[in-house]
């Protein structure tokens, strides 16, 4: 299943500089970015509980926020995208 994740971090304090960082590095275990705070990734149900989990055990819950977006399985219908594209599509075949 498609999961978008965004976030928003306060980084007024060094604390919340790290925790920025930590949140983009544990959604890259996931997904690809799409754009600053944004995250796409392609999940089993299994994978989208510890995605929750180890976002939920970095941010701060009096400043930071995190949305997820279930798009579930056919969300290739539910994605619309203007100007430049920066991403693969994280479905389809790479050639390297």
């Amino acid at each position: 299943m498609m999961v978008v994740v965004t976030y928003d971090v306060n980084t007024e304090t060094s604390a919340g500089k790290r925790r920025l960082r930590n949140v983009a590095k544990i959604c890259m275990k996931y997904g690809q970015r799409v754009q600053n705070s944004v995250f796409e990734c392609l999940v089993t149900p299994s994978d989208y509980l510890l995605l929750k989990h180890d976002l939920s055990a970095i941010m701060d819950e009096t400043c930071d926020s995190l949305r997820y977006y279930n798009l579930g399985s056919r969300y290739s219908s539910k994605i619309e995208h203007h100007g430049v594209k920066r991403h693969i599509p994280v479905d389809d075949v790479m050639m390297l």
